[in-house]
């Protein structure tokens, strides 16, 4: 199978990008979730997660790759929902996003080219110039849609990071399916 046959045709650029991906960085707000951000009369935030992004993280991690969160918030749900996603690399309340970046970078001893990031606004842009394989979602805005690799069919908090984790799944030969995975 390949990723045309699912989303959308690919440049020979991007198969070539994401042949070389160790890690994936993605944002959180607009990203895993639709950006929205739902508080509560007792000031309690709420946030809705795709499963279908998650079985990608998943299964993603399970096939050898390392996943990274940067975000520029600080919530107790992102570190429950990465934890349960087995996400090793928690970065929250990162206003400036480089460098989070820079230490994930040393710390897994890794070249810009063998990272991804996938992103939505103007607090990623740093990171996206940055990296070797830069993704917007869909609805991101068009200044981060205009300096990415690619840009997903799916917007963000709907399947976004799941069509992105095929992606690096499929160009790497490894499997879209891993037995015991749940999201």
């Amino acid at each position: 199978m390949q990723f045309e046959d699912l989303y959308q045709p690919l440049s020979d650029d991007v198969k070539a990008r994401a042949k070389k991906i160790k890690l994936l960085i993605c944002d959180i707000d607009g990203v895993f979730s639709d950006g929205r951000i739902y508080l509560g009369n007792q000031g309690e935030e709420l946030k809705a997660f795709n499963t279908k992004d998650g079985f990608g993280i998943k299964a993603l991690i399970n096939s050898g790759f390392e996943v990274a969160v940067i975000t520029g918030r600080h919530s107790q749900i992102v570190q429950q929902r990465m934890s349960s996603l087995t996400v090793q690399h928690i970065y929250q309340g990162q206003e400036n996003k480089l460098i989070a970046y820079q230490e994930l970078k040393q710390k897994l001893a890794l070249s810009d080219e063998q990272i991804a990031y996938i992103g939505d606004d103007g607090p990623d842009m740093p990171v996206m110039e940055k990296v070797g394989f830069a993704v917007a979602v869909n609805d991101a805005h068009p200044l981060i849609k205009r300096l990415s690799h690619y840009v997903t069919q799916l917007s963000g908090g709907f399947g976004a990071v799941r069509e992105l984790t095929d992606l690096l799944m499929l160009e790497n030969n490894k499997p879209l399916t891993s037995q015991g995975t749940s999201s």
